[in-house]
């Protein structure tokens, strides 16, 4: 048993007073180590057993009926004596003033469980799984069961559990602290997963109270409740994508094909009275029409927990936990797994660079900023109304860690694409003159964002082999998709912001204009493969009052149409992984609206039809053709066949994969190009595999089918074809 203290040993003859200031501040929630009075003490070869029961009326050790003494004007109940037979984990059986009985195994006879190595991993901010022991976990000691909670509250004077089981009051289950670590735990008897709970927490330094739910917690309940819910470590789901996990690990994705389909489940489609599909119901509709489609991935909009349905999980509460707006834990294990067994991977938007002010999540979560940085100038992105993490505290960043690995171990997430990158690797990102402040050297780089970044990239790519970390990174910092060990930030792949910007900007000039706009399309290939670049058209592009793809798109509807078919064909035959936000398939006309469905009912119109059966044929090329992705990120698989004809504004390449290759032709205006000469590599025959302007797609059914090269030298090549350029569309021509 723990040796009796000297305040307590002095309290033997009598209650002294000081003695009596502790037993207050257990009263009144204040005293920062219950165990100290609480509990079971030895003193004079007697031991002395003392309860907090503010609902008891009566109170005795079960073992041998040993009956308790409240102690004066007070709701501490005392057993002193010897009982040699008095086991460990001695139960305490109380009656209310109700006269109900309860018997409870006493949570303050039971030792430190966390262990000393994890904590000191924690505190070095190296513990990659601090979630299998911050939180709560379903624990069994000596064989008996309960829920062992842990939580790093750093400048906190008293913290305690608090939840059904003991009315909320957190006077009943105070937490030890564990050293210096600032982790501080408590191993509660009887209970078990299903258990609602959170942590209240008096800040050291003004007494203030913080009502907060468990940053670690697996599961939560529906907005707008904030609790957390316990949650088994295993939960028996039974996996059955062994084959999917075992390739993974030999992923080339570098030189596989790739193309995502981003997805918002609230408002991919909505059930029969417009509520949320479940992750079950989601993982058979998504499966089925993504694997029409030819899509090889699923992007999912963050389903980490979140209080506000329109932030679409960016400003993330639970960083553990999958949001129960679709169902539970295991249901978004089955979505995953459906996904996998019919060769879908699942990618994961990500958000370690900020997150919400809410009374309840990671903000001033002790009442004092533990997770975030103290000064606002580094701690608060005022624009989105969040805070940024402190990437320098080691103790965030394996929280940070701890979470990435999380979802690619636990719900077997086949990569992250991390959202913001930007806005961590600049101080003064968003922010006027004065208002940031310098690095240690006078600059504007955040080193401990760049560390954590690094960190999380070589972390990821060494436990999870085949698993990708995307960055959506806006500007031109150097080397975001090479190695650690280069200087680079070790990303898998990088949303190419300038393509899609200077894409969709010359898309929506009037093609009349689009000759003086000519460099908007040629100048990408200048640093295509200094990155490894993805193409994104995302939900970003379609929302707060940008227009939709089809209405980005100038002309009346048949113009409209084929630049948006046209558009769609430049995507899939440019170099990089493709990304389309949903509905942007089928050339949806309103703005995405996060709080409806999808229009699926404009696909009984031809022209959407068309936009739709396009992407699926385009995919089927794509994934067929090693040419089109093959090298990707390599200089190898792109030549330019003509980027100079800006007054016809046609571009003309090759993509390659040694010595296969296709043509593709893009005329972006809608005039007709009939007899176009344009040099390529071989001579025989040719056919058209695509063209975006096919009656198939709703357009004019211009162009040919068959071209034979002729022994013409042109544009340096020995071989030449001519061949008529439909209006507003591109063609891809391979050997026939």
């Amino acid at each position: 048993m723990p040796p009796m203290t000297p305040k307590l040993q002095s309290s033997a003859a009598g209650l002294d007073a000081a003695f009596y200031r502790d037993i207050r501040r257990i009263e009144q929630a204040r005293h920062h180590d219950p165990f100290a009075i609480l509990g079971c003490h030895s003193l004079g070869g007697q031991r002395v057993i003392r309860a907090y029961l503010p609902d008891a009326a009566r109170a005795q050790i079960a073992e041998g009926e040993l009956a308790m003494q409240r102690l004066p004007n007070c709701d501490v109940f005392q057993w002193q004596g010897a009982a040699p037979q008095l086991p460990e984990h001695y139960r305490i059986r109380y009656w209310d003033r109700g006269g109900h009985e309860h018997v409870t195994h006493d949570p303050y006879c039971f030792t430190p469980q966390l262990s000393d190595f994890d904590l000191h991993l924690f505190g070095e901010g190296r513990h990659r799984h601090a979630h299998q022991f911050l939180g709560a976990h379903p624990r069994t000691i000596d064989n008996i069961k309960g829920l062992l909670f842990a939580v790093w509250a750093p400048s906190a004077e008293r913290v305690s559990v608090v939840g059904d089981f003991n009315h909320w009051d957190g006077r009943r289950h105070p937490m030890r602290v564990r050293g210096g670590s600032g982790v501080w735990e408590l191993f509660i008897p009887a209970l078990g997963e299903g258990t609602l709970y959170k942590f209240e927490i008096r800040n050291r330094n003004d007494g203030s109270i913080h009502l907060k739910t468990d940053p670690y917690g697996r599961r939560f309940e529906l907005r707008p409740a904030t609790a957390a819910i316990a949650e088994a470590d295993h939960t028996g789901f039974q996996w059955s994508d062994q084959a999917w996990m075992s390739e993974r690990q030999r992923a080339d994705w570098l030189h596989q094909p790739m193309s995502v389909y981003e997805v918002h489940l609230g408002s991919w489609q909505l059930d029969a009275d417009g509520g949320f599909l479940d992750y079950r119901q989601l993982a058979h509709r998504l499966v089925d029409y993504v694997n029409e489609l030819g899509f090889t991935h699923i992007e999912l909009l963050p389903i980490t927990e979140h209080p506000f349905d329109g932030s679409w999980g960016y400003q993330t509460v639970g960083y553990f936990s999958p949001t129960s707006r679709h169902g539970s834990p295991d249901d978004f294990r089955y979505f995953v797994d459906y996904c996998h067994q019919h060769g879908i991977g699942v990618l994961l938007d990500w958000a370690p660079g900020h997150f919400p002010k809410d009374a309840h999540g990671l903000a001033r979560f002790d009442g004092s900023a533990v997770y975030e940085h103290e000064d606002p100038r580094r701690g608060e992105h005022r624009d989105w109304g969040t805070l940024i993490f402190n990437y320098g505290r080691n103790e965030v960043r394996s929280f940070l860690i701890s979470g990435a690995l999380f979802w690619l171990e636990e719900y077997h997430i086949d990569g992250l694409r991390v959202d913001a990158v930007a806005s961590m690797l600049y101080l003064d990102y968003s922010r006027e003159a004065g208002d940031w402040v310098p690095n240690i050297y006078g600059g504007r780089e955040n080193l401990e964002a760049i560390e954590f970044l690094r960190q999380l990239n070589e972390v990821t790519h060494g436990e999870q082999p085949g698993t990708m970390v995307i960055a959506e990174e806006s500007t031109a910092w150097p080397q975001v998709t090479r190695p650690v060990w280069v200087g680079g930030l070790g990303f898998s792949m990088k949303w190419n912001m300038g393509w899609m910007h200077d894409t969709l900007k010359y898309l929506s000039v009037d093609p009349v204009y689009r000759h003086y706009q000519h460099d908007q399309l040629t100048f990408g290939l200048l640093y295509a493969f200094t990155e490894n670049f993805v193409l994104p058209f995302s939900h970003d592009e379609v929302v707060h009052g940008k227009g939709s793809m089809i209405n980005k798109m100038p002309g009346d509807e048949w113009q409209r149409f084929a630049n948006l078919r046209a558009l769609y064909t430049y995507m899939f035959t440019y170099p990089g992984k493709k990304l389309l936000f949903m509905g942007c398939e089928f050339g949806q006309g309103n703005e995405w609206n996060h709080e409806a469905g999808l229009d699926w009912w404009v696909l009984k119109y031809g022209y959407h039809q068309g936009v739709q059966t396009l992407v699926k044929d385009l995919h089927q090329l794509y994934r067929n053709n090693s040419a089109l992705h093959k090298f990707d990120f390599d200089e190898q698989g792109f030549e330019w066949i003509d980027c100079h004809d800006a007054s016809q504004s046609v571009l003309s390449y090759l993509r390659r994969d040694g010595d296969r290759f296709v043509v593709v032709i893009i005329n972006f205006t809608p005039v007709p190009r009939v007899h176009y000469r344009i040099g390529v590599p071989s001579a025989g025959r040719y056919k058209v595999l695509i063209n975006s302007d096919s009656e198939y797609y709703g357009g004019s059914n211009a162009g040919d089918d068959l071209i034979t090269a002729e022994p013409i030298p042109w544009m340096d090549r020995p071989y030449s074809l001519q061949t008529t350029l439909p209006p507003l569309a591109g063609i891809v021509i391979g050997i026939a």
